[in-house]
């Protein structure tokens, strides 16, 4: 059976790689020449070749264990306080339009602006570094929590209501399951915003082990930028794992709202 080359470049996955190599290449090709000073950024051969050896690296292995540890801990308390909140918010509007001030107040302050504060008033580093997760990422959580429940349909709670059932009834059958799709949207989102706190607060605060505190460590040692970069790189690839992750559990849970919306399978 030949291969469609048309059909296999429709593939996100293809596509994708095929950006990754092309400009790893360029990065490549850009140090050979000297276009890019090399004792500032490492040719990308060697830094895959260093990005290598760190996935054998015991130590480092453990950093990611403890950031990634961190990290899930940070986002189950995010859903667990944000998604109950949403959804009182959305279901009493009185309340919604009383918090909504504050919401918007406290939704635009940096995160990372916070962490030296954090580290001032919370002294154990896994509850700073769980605290500032959930003030980071509660927001798309709540947000899209909130704007779900906005979006279903009023004929279907209304059947439900005509038949005898209470608010409560309602929420659990109706509202809560059609706004399931826009809360598993928002906890990606969120899931994002937790691992770059997550490595911000052990970069800013230190004394906490993980990958943050890794790159502070790399950037002293004789590998210097080239170690930095490579441990960098990891976390990057941590964020594309779990996005994918994310991604590929929402369309197996949610096929039918994917197919009412016309996306993408």
């Amino acid at each position: 059976m030949r291969l469609n080359p048309r059909r296999a470049l429709d593939s996100p996955l293809v596509c994708g790689t095929l950006g990754v190599v092309i400009l790893l290449c360029v990065a490549e090709a850009a140090g050979r020449v000297g276009i890019v000073p090399t004792v500032q950024f490492p040719l990308a051969s060697t830094i895959l070749v260093e990005a290598a050896k760190l996935a054998a690296d015991p130590g480092f292995l453990a950093d990611i264990a403890t950031t990634f540890t961190g990290w899930a801990l940070g986002l189950l308390v995010t859903v667990l306080i944000a998604v109950p909140l949403g959804l009182l918010l959305g279901s009493v509007p009185p309340i919604e339009r009383a918090l909504r001030p504050l919401i918007e107040f406290l939704r635009p302050i940096p995160s990372v602006a916070l962490i030296p504060l954090a580290a001032w008033v919370i002294v154990d580093p896994t509850q700073m570094k769980v605290t500032m997760i959930v003030y980071a990422s509660m927001w798309p959580v709540l947000i899209n929590t909130v704007y779900g429940l906005r979006d279903v349909d009023p004929v279907a709670k209304e059947t439900l209501r005509t038949f005898g059932f209470g608010p409560l009834s309602v929420l659990l059958r109706v509202s809560l399951p059609s706004t399931a799709p826009f809360i598993a949207t928002g906890v990606r989102v969120a899931a994002a915003i937790a691992l770059i706190l997550t490595i911000s607060t052990e970069l800013l605060a230190g004394g906490s082990g993980g990958m943050g505190s890794f790159i502070i460590l790399a950037e002293s040692s004789p590998a210097g930028v080239t170690l930095t970069v490579a441990a960098t790189f990891w976390a990057g690839m941590l964020g594309l794992v779990t996005n994918g992750a994310f991604v590929l559990a929402e369309r197996r849970a949610f096929r039918w709202h994917t197919a009412k919306t016309g996306a993408a399978q």
